[in-house]
């Protein structure tokens, strides 16, 4: 087959990356099939509805969880213990048997023959009714998005604008967000609190003291969905909401924003082990329930190749965001995700200084838009080069718009000209608006009218990255994903695969492990019937 796309790509360099990308996931796969976690456990009780917490602040699904794994192990589910008990003791509901756990008065075992039957019967039942509701949520995002003029068939303008809000008290955040799409923003994104991805345990309800962020809990996502439910019918546009499924409890989270219609969520193969230690184990293992939700609830994910361009030289390590992109797309595949959901990440990072780094963000972002056709791209504004001269640092964000705009991105986050020297004014928030939106609206449709020249700087520069990115797979498929990381192959940084926190919440299956929400998500199309969301992606 003859080359083909703006850049001229070798279809078979193509099909030989996403081939060897697949090999090199294929292990990782067979061990989040094979193994739980404490939190993918936990996600299933909050599916099942057990929310709340002690007066101390610790959920009750960690003290059931606890309970269970002090007494009968994990390795078997938390479903058939805890429904066993629920069904034999006198409770009436999860949350009184969790009550009791947490005291030390309830008593598990790992139910046989009959009982073990009617266990699992129930938890059946249980896992349904929460992922019915997940799916009525879904379908209220669908209703929406076709009742607002401005979201309909022609859908709002590409790319869509993302916007950071994060005040650390989720009340000072809504009349932010509002704001924020009243001046433009499409993409309304809530900060996780610095150091959230650490803890084992999701917060409960509404907070105001989260640090650098906001806590990601049920109650806030309830409260900003609100919020922005409410701008959007005054807009007459719907204005999407994004959060942060990562960390130790990034099952639960995906499970919470099924829940509480959020529509992205940031949730990457590798952030969360280079930039914040998890070990790698616990995170593609949850990584992959957290994904089998998002694909039901029809929620785009974000992914994070960003990251390591701010570790890690943007030319030089260009060739490890498309290994990373191709094995987010293989893993989100797998777990369910279309294709319409996988909002890949990239950014513009090339120091402005080295010659023709303009020329260079084209080619490497038209690579990722011509790798990836039917994803909806994330782009990245320029961050680790911003410095004090704030002109220098508007006129730079303007170039990343117009690269966003002439490569046909999808979803671009603002850059603020103060990013180099502290946490962006709200005028500095309303300038980055100004930018982008004359950007966008002044140069239209010009994606259709960029042509790179045929064995130009911008092409040539692109297969140099498409063959370093096989020949890296290469490497990765024959020695071990865990291994790459464990090398510092992406973003620099060592990970070894034993290493890092939460490996003790990792439990190998044992014969018989039952988990009635994973049993639904593995054997049910998510796709069935294709979310407006997706359509107009």
């Amino acid at each position: 087959m003859a080359p083909q796309g703006k850049l001229d790509l070798d279809p078979e360099a193509v099909r030989a990356a996403r081939r060897l990308a697949a090999r090199a996931a294929e292990p990782i796969i067979a061990m989040a099939r094979s193994h739980t976690t404490v939190s993918v456990e936990r996600a299933l009780l909050r599916l099942a509805g057990l929310a709340g917490a002690d007066d101390g602040g610790r959920p009750w699904v960690n003290h059931l969880a606890d309970a269970v794994a002090g007494q009968v192990g994990l390795e078997h589910g938390l479903a058939l213990p805890v429904w066993d008990a629920l069904l034999n003791g006198p409770y009436g509901s999860l949350a009184d048997l969790a009550r009791d756990a947490a005291l030390g008065r309830a008593a598990f075992r790992l139910p046989e023959g009959a009982g073990a039957a009617k266990a699992r019967e129930a938890a059946r039942r249980a896992a349904r009714d929460g992922i019915a509701r997940v799916d009525r949520r879904r379908a209220e995002r669908d209703r929406l998005l076709g009742e607002l003029p401005t979201a309909g068939a022609a859908g709002p303008p590409q790319p869509l604008i993302y916007l950071i809000v994060a005040t650390g008290d989720i009340y000072e955040d809504i009349p932010q967000a509002q704001a924020a799409a009243r001046e433009g923003a499409d993409v309304v994104a809530v900060i996780r609190s610095t150091g959230q991805s650490l803890l084992d345990f999701v917060p409960e309800g509404a907070t105001r003291e989260g640090y650098a962020g906001t806590y990601a809990t049920q109650e806030n996502f309830r409260l900003m969905r609100a919020a922005l439910d409410e701008v959007s019918r005054e807009l007459g546009r719907y204005v999407r909401l994004t959060n942060y499924a990562s960390g130790l409890c990034m099952p639960e989270i995906a499970t919470l924003a099924g829940l509480e219609r959020l529509d992205m969520m940031l949730n990457d193969c590798m952030y969360g082990i280079i930039f914040r230690d998890i070990n790698p184990r616990r995170t593609f293992i949850d990584q992959r329930f957290s994904r089998q939700i998002h694909a039901r609830a029809g929620i785009m994910i974000n992914t994070g190749e960003d990251n390591y361009l701010t570790t890690a030289d943007a030319v030089d390590a260009a060739h490890t965001v498309i290994v990373s992109q191709l094995l987010n797309e293989r893993f989100g595949h797998e777990a369910g995700l279309s294709d319409a959901q996988l909002g890949l990440g990239h950014a513009f990072e090339i120091n402005p200084a080295v010659p023709e780094s303009f020329r260079l963000e084209l080619a490497h972002a038209q690579l990722v838009r011509e790798l990836f056709p039917d994803a909806p791209l994330k782009y990245m504004p320029p961050t680790k080069h911003m410095t004090g001269n704030i002109f220098a640092g508007y006129l730079l964000d303007a170039f990343f718009n117009l690269a966003g705009v002439m490569t046909g991105q999808s979803i671009i986050l603002i850059g603020m000209m103060t990013e180099g020297i502290h946490t962006p004014w709200l005028s500095d928030r309303d300038l980055a608006l100004e930018n982008v939106r004359y950007v966008r609206d002044a140069c239209g449709g010009l994606a259709e009218d960029f042509m790179p020249r045929p064995d130009g700087m911008l092409v040539q520069r692109a297969r140099q990255v498409l063959s370093e990115s096989v020949e890296l797979l290469e490497r990765v498929a024959g020695d071990g994903l865990l291994t790459a990381i464990a090398e510092g192959t992406f973003g620099v940084t060592r990970r070894p695969p034993d290493g890092g926190k939460g490996l003790e919440g990792v439990v190998p299956h044992a014969d018989g492990y039952f988990n009635p929400a994973i049993e639904i998500l593995d054997t049910e199309d998510p796709h069935g019937a294709r979310s407006e969301q997706e359509v107009h992606a």
